[in-house]
């Protein structure tokens, strides 16, 4: 039996950090992007399918507003309409938004509020391996070795990560009535672009599911 005390932290070091990616894995795959929905029945049939539809998202950032509108320009696209980009229109009234919507022909707005959600601040636990001789001085015995694992106070700096959500509303240009709304988070993460798509992905899928598009 191989007791080199190098040998046994790799296999240690290995098996621990496997998993820990399963967790992760397993974690992310069972979040449900989308917390809240609600439609109006008289809009779910694909009223929106091959019409214009004016994109507004409104964040305190502007490189993650025009991110967002990156990605939801995008997704109104994939789902079969025609993304209308909107002039700045930051802090704008709904009123205003829809008039926007009118004025560029579009039959209805999809406006999308970004804003912080979750703030996790990481700085990990680190596995701590200790290598010593059972018995005798304490001395160092390659016959004879105990290998301790546990939880070590963590090395370097803690590591924030926000997790950013939108609530998406789809609102009749006309009329002015909410045809859907929801509220789409995304996992914390350091790639906020990612995370717009994550959230942009998700809304409009489920708009889809309810006959939006």
């Amino acid at each position: 039996m191989n007791l080199d005390p190098r040998h046994v932290f790799r296999r240690c070091a290995a098996a621990c950090c496997a998993a820990a990616a399963g967790a992760l894995l397993t974690s992310g795959c069972a979040t449900n992007r989308v917390q809240a929905e609600w439609s109006d029945p008289q809009f779910t049939n694909h009223p929106l399918r091959g019409a214009k539809v004016l994109v507004v998202c409104d964040a305190a950032d502007l490189p993650i507003k025009r991110v967002c509108e990156q990605e939801m320009n995008a997704q109104v696209a994939t789902a079969g309409a025609t993304p209308v980009a909107a002039p700045d229109l930051t802090g704008a009234t709904d009123d205003v938004v829809l008039a926007s919507a009118r004025s560029a022909g579009a039959k209805a707005a999809l406006i999308a509020g970004v804003a912080p959600d979750t703030t996790i601040v990481n700085p990990g636990p680190s596995v701590g391996f200790g290598v010593g001789g059972f018995g005798g001085g304490g001395g160092y015995n390659s016959t004879n070795v105990g290998v301790g694992v546990g939880v070590s106070v963590p090395v370097g700096s803690p590591t924030t990560r926000t997790g950013y959500a939108a609530n998406m509303v789809f609102r009749d240009a006309d009329s002015g009535r909410v045809m859907w709304t929801s509220k789409v988070s995304a996992p914390a993460s350091q790639d906020i672009n990612m995370q717009m798509n994550t959230i942009a992905k998700a809304g409009m899928e489920a708009a889809r599911k309810v006959g939006v598009f």
